[in-house]
Parts: structure tokens; C-alpha cells; sequence
């Protein structure tokens, strides 16, 4: 038996309400699709124009969490159906030590049950903080702090899921253990360059589902980021600012890949955002791939440690 899933692929902004209200479409485009779990990219809430403006924004990411909540409860009542929601969001940091602060921001996955309840939720272990030749100089560091615990598998309406964000996709040794743990499925919501979109977001999908023998779901923000923020400017006097930082663009190419290596959904690149893509989970296919290359049962653990 199969169930379907879908991936929103959208193009934040810096407005929180207006992410808000394109994410609550989709969801509800969603539902009338059958679909019992829909994923969406990183840094859904809002995207930055730098670190500085990104510090600014998180402050209202609680509420846009809490105000999303809502709306899929309403949503589930309103049309007599369940779906479960997977987003990527910024959230403010917990400082602990009184003594020294924080001010970055943490880049979470939370996974939102048809309830409105949080039953989950990922810190990103990876932070991008690269050179790109003949690309962007991102460092993710300046305004992220990188988490410092393994995810946690867990039970969704479609099968157990593996949680992990972006640039996690690159270090095979954690969608490994994700599998090792139980995985079968694993998310990886992003927001790729469009450089190292273009040269390694469907090799690394594809791979890591090979690797791992799972379903890979891969959410992509898609476009250039409206980051224009008349707010901000006003309150630090910061009118130019935009003209000294490049316009964020996203690689998009939305996917889904079965546990084969084949990609069985994408976006359409002809279609502008905001789109939806659908998927048939079949924990079968899945299963028979396995025990036909019983990868598991033959890893040298003795060897690799």
C-alpha cells in the first residue's frame, strides 16, 4: 500500500506573513490531493538579506511557527482530513550560560502533526560556510548556530523518517546512521546555490538514496529571494544596504527519489513558483530493494567502526 506525499517548493521573502500565507495554500492544495505529509525547504519562515537583517527577523519566527499551528489545525477541521507538515524555520537561540551569549539563530526542521503539535524537531549539523568558485562567499556561521545532536528517527503517516537539512547532504556518515537508526525515509529541505545546484543537488540526492536504500525527499527554495525590507532599513538607517549585498537566488529543481536511485517526482521548471510535487511512498518497493541487496547485513562493521 502506498500513501502520498508532496513537497511545496516555494521562493521565501523576507515577510514572515507572506511566506505564511503561501505556505497555508499549499497545504491546503495539498489536503485536496490526498496528501498525508508535505515537506517544505529550509528557511521557510523568511530569507535574509545578511546576517544582521537575519537576526532581526528571527524574533518573529516563533510567531509565524505558532501562527502555522493554527492554520493546519483550522485546515483539518475545516476539510475533515489529517496531513503532517515538515518545514524548515529559523528560531531564536536558548542561552543557557547567563554569562555568554548567543544572538545567532538556529536553522531547525520541525515536523508539525495534523494536530498542530510539534513532535519533532532537527538542528542543522552542517553549517555551509564555503568559497563557491565563480560563486557566491557564503558563511552560514555568522548568523546560524550549528547543532551538536544526531536527529531522532520517528513514525509519520508514510514511514519512519530521518531528518537532516542542506548541506547535511554531503556527509554521508549521517544519512548512514539516519538508515542505521531505522530511516526509510530522509528529508533534505534546502536552499542550494545556483552553482552547486546546478553541478551536484540531483547527484547528491540520487546518491544518498543509494547509499541508504531510502526514499530521499529534497525541498528546494526556487527563485531570487525578495529580501527588500522597509523596516529594517528605517530602523538602522540602512536605506543602501541592499545595493552592498547580492540578490539571493536558489537552485530550486525540487525532487523526490525512491529507494532504486530513481527520481520518480521533480518540480516542473517551466512552472513558476509556488508549485507543488507529488509522490506515492511504497514501503513495499522499499522493502524488496533491500532484502534483494541486503547492504546491511554485509557491512564490514568488524572493519569500519
Amino acid at each position: 500500500m502506498s500513501c502520498k506525499i508532496a513537497i511545496g517548493q516555494l521562493c521565501s521573502s523576507s515577510s514572515l506573513q507572506t511566506n505564511l500565507r503561501t505556505v497555508v495554500n499549499l497545504i491546503s492544495k495539498a489536503m485536496d490531493n490526498n496528501v498525508k505529509l508535505i515537506f517544505f525547504p529550509e528557511a521557510t519562515d523568511y530569507m535574509a538579506r545578511n546576517a544582521m537583517h537575519s537576526k532581526y527577523l528571527v524574533k518573529q519566527s516563533p510567531l509565524f511557527v505558532s501562527n502555522l499551528q493554527n492554520e493546519i489545525r483550522s485546515l483539518v477541521l475545516q476539510k475533515g482530513k489529517p496531513i503532517d507538515v515538515s518545514i524548515g524555520v529559523h528560531l531564536p537561540v536558548k542561552n543557557s550560560n547567563t554569562t555568554l551569549t548567543d544572538d545567532r539563530t538556529r536553522n531547525v526542521l520541525l515536523y508539525i502533526n495534523h494536530r498542530g503539535e510539534i513532535i519533532n524537531q532537527y538542528q542543522k549539523l552542517h553549517l555551509f560556510d564555503v568559497d563557491v568558485a565563480n560563486g557566491p562567499i557564503l558563511k552560514e556561521s555568522e548568523s546560524v548556530q550549528p547543532g551538536n545532536s544526531l536527529p531522532t528517527i520517528f513514525d509519520t503517516p508514510v514511514g519512519k523518517l530521518g531528518s537532516a537539512i542542506c548541506y547535511d547532504i554531503r556527509f554521508p556518515e549521517l544519512s548512514l546512521k539516519l538508515r542505521s537508526m531505522g530511516s526509510e525515509l530522509i528529508c533534505f529541505p534546502s536552499a542550494f546555490t545556483m552553482k552547486t545546484g546546478e553541478a551536484h543537488w540531483e547527484l547528491l540526492a540520487r546518491t544518498r538514496a543509494i547509499d541508504t536504500q531510502c526514499y530521499v525527499i529534497m525541498p528546494g527554495q526556487d527563485g531570487i529571494h525578495d529580501t527588500t525590507d522597509p523596516t529594517w532599513d528605517n530602523l538602522n538607517n540602512n536605506h543602501d544596504s541592499i545595493i552592498h549585498n547580492a540578490p539571493r537566488q536558489s537552485w530550486g529543481h525540487s525532487m523526490i527519489v525512491d529507494p532504486w536511485g530513481n527520481i520518480i517526482a521533480k518540480s516542473d521548471s517551466n512552472f513558476k513558483v509556488p508549485q507543488l510535487i507529488f509522490a506515492d511512498i511504497d514501503l513495499l518497493k522499499l522493502n524488496d530493494i533491500r532484502e534483494r541487496m541486503p547492504l546491511w547485513q554485509q557491512r564490514r562493521n568488524d572493519i569500519f567502526h
